[in-house]
């Protein structure tokens, strides 16, 4: 499926990416800063023969609320996810005895090897998972070189 050198270098980015995640950090170029996350969305990410594939859960998010960019090999996934208690307009009489589901907003960047077809990037989202396919390009799809029989390749000169 893959390189053993590819997949170092992908175990190395995702380690990365998983530092800041856990750290609750994120930089945002927008802004030029590194900011605090309260919600960061569960993701899977893994490879097959012919893409990378990143699946985020996104509950009580609403698609219109979702925004996915690609950049310079990094996948961004950005959003916000609406508030789950009533607001208090429609509850005269609110008593909350907990509230840990957050609503904030989000973003996901998981840096990729080089050798992928950004042209050719999609993205779906049902049930509350958003699923994003990076195809890799021809040149990191491994294929199968042909061996003619009798015949001498054509030798170098030197």
């Amino acid at each position: 499926m893959s390189s053993p050198i590819l997949n170092t270098v992908l175990d190395r980015q995702m380690t990365v990416s998983q530092v800041m995640d856990d750290a609750g950090l994120r930089s945002s170029p927008a802004e030029g800063r590194v900011r605090a996350q309260l919600w960061l969305p569960p993701v899977d990410i893994y490879e097959t023969e012919h893409a990378f594939m990143v699946e985020a859960d996104l509950p009580r998010v609403h698609l219109e609320n979702v925004n996915i960019q690609f950049d310079r090999n990094v996948p961004t996934t950005s959003g916000t996810r609406a508030a789950t208690l009533p607001s208090k307009n429609r509850a005269s009489q609110l008593r909350v005895f907990s509230a840990e589901r957050l609503s904030a907003g989000f973003s996901r960047s998981i840096m990729l090897p080089e050798h992928v077809d950004a042209e050719r990037i999609s993205a779906a989202f049902t049930d509350g998972v958003l699923s994003v396919t990076v195809p890799k390009s021809s040149a990191a799809v491994p294929r199968k070189l042909a061996i003619s029989k009798g015949v001498a390749p054509h030798a170098i000169n030197t």
